[in-house]
């Protein structure tokens, strides 16, 4: 009579030797990719399973980087954005190279100082439509763009609109061209030349 087949069974964790590291379900991990020259992927670890022969399997659920997706990076995705994928996958654990911290929008603004295993996702992504969920997120920028992780954001010193590194480099840092422009009507109709000069004075100053 043939012998019963040993049944695989779930870990709620495990250690690989080879890096010395514990997973547990729920990390976030970098896994080794097929081409030694593509950045490591990233997987949230779902599922642990070991096998009868002692070799251990993760479920995992994929991000996908901008580039990998239908509509490929765009303005305002940071160095450091991920998707959410709903693409499901089994790999070997050995495939694990290490852990590393996806963060929602919010918690990753608050980095002191972003590592090379910190991430930010603020979006998930359909692997067989190509659709993003959210469709949109909130704008901060007088460009109407979503705003960007990775530039500067400074805030106009008369309306408290917020403006990214891309009207800075305009050397608008300190006013929207909307606020510089009512401050200059205001001004002409006050008819005070010397207010004039100045405001350009200010601009000058503000931006060397």
């Amino acid at each position: 009579m043939a012998k019963a087949r040993a049944s695989r069974h779930d870990l709620d964790s495990y250690t690989i030797k080879a890096i010395n590291t514990t997973i547990n379900i729920g990390d976030c991990v970098l896994m080794r990719p097929a081409e030694s020259s593509k950045p490591s992927y990233v997987a949230s670890v779902e599922k642990i399973e070991a096998g009868a022969r002692g070799n251990v399997t993760v479920h995992v659920r994929w991000y996908n980087r901008p580039e990998e997706t239908t509509g490929g990076q765009r303005k305002f995705h940071g160095s450091t954005e991920l998707f959410l994928s709903d693409h499901y996958d089994i790999q070997s654990a050995d495939t694990i190279e290490g852990k590393c911290i996806v963060h929602s929008f919010k918690s990753y603004m608050k980095l002191d100082a972003v590592g090379t295993d910190d991430f930010i996702c603020r979006f998930e992504y359909s692997f067989s439509t190509g659709a993003f969920t959210p469709d949109r997120v909130a704008v901060y920028c007088n460009c109407e763009m979503p705003y960007n992780p990775d530039d500067l954001m400074v805030q106009c010193e008369g309306c408290s609109d917020c403006l990214d590194s891309a009207y800075e480099r305009q050397l608008l840092a300190i006013c929207c061209p909307s606020t510089l422009s009512r401050k200059k009507d205001e001004i002409y109709k006050r008819g005070n030349t010397f207010e004039l000069f100045e405001l350009s004075i200010w601009v000058f100053y503000k931006i060397v």
